[in-house]
């Protein structure tokens, strides 16, 4: 009879044990979902401010190098260079383009439209001085443009590459409050996460002192 209650106490002392475990386990994983909206925020925050900074870097890294950037705004390149893509152009001299080079240029004042235009060239010919005579297409129109133009300086842009679909994103960062938002609300979200996670683990601690006092 010893022999079994003895075996009734090991059971239970068994059970004890495993419910204590049991609740042990069941909060661990409150305490992990308690901090996971921290590490989410901070993760987001950091998220944000690598967007930021790789846009930043992106409209004045390739100036170091020399190339000129241009935001597409039109839609006669689609299929080859999108509307909201930005090019990046290199200069190089006008003896060196070549038909089938996509370039970036200011179309004579008779041309139809205004501003710069970024057309690949569709034929070289010479003017009526002699010079080097160009006329473009935009890949997108069915006919070539209606002007030819000549080029009164030695070198000229042409595109070296694109990133599609961020000319958005510059043309939005180029009004102040934008840039500040983009800078300020990664960097705040950054700031609260840090506070909110010394603030629990501050928590954390006076609860571990007043269990063990």
């Amino acid at each position: 009879m010893a022999f079994n209650r003895e075996h009734r106490i090991s059971r239970l002392d068994a059970v004890a044990s495993g419910q204590g475990a049991a609740a042990a386990a069941a909060a661990l994983p409150a305490a992990g979902r308690t901090r996971t909206p921290g590490r989410a925020g901070r993760w987001a925050a950091t998220l944000l401010l690598a967007l930021a900074l790789g846009l930043a870097a992106l409209m004045l890294v390739p100036g170091l190098f020399g190339y000129q950037r241009y935001v597409i705004t039109g839609g006669s390149m689609t299929g080859s260079i999108d509307r909201g893509s930005v090019v990046f152009d290199r200069i190089v001299p006008v003896e060196q383009l070549k038909v089938g080079d996509v370039i970036t240029y200011t179309p004579p004042p008779s041309a139809p439209v205004e501003g710069r235009v970024t057309h690949r060239i569709a034929w070289i010919g010479r003017g009526a001085d002699g010079r080097p005579a160009f006329r473009t297409k935009g890949d997108a129109n069915a006919k070539a443009d209606p002007w030819k133009f000549e080029l009164g300086r030695r070198t000229q842009a042409v595109v070296a590459f694109h990133v599609p679909y961020v000319g958005y994103a510059l043309s939005a960062l180029s009004v102040r409050w934008v840039r500040i938002l983009a800078i300020g609300v990664p960097a705040l979200l950054i700031a609260l996460s840090l506070m909110v996670g010394l603030w629990r683990q501050a928590g954390e601690e006076a609860d571990a002192e007043g269990e063990q006092a």
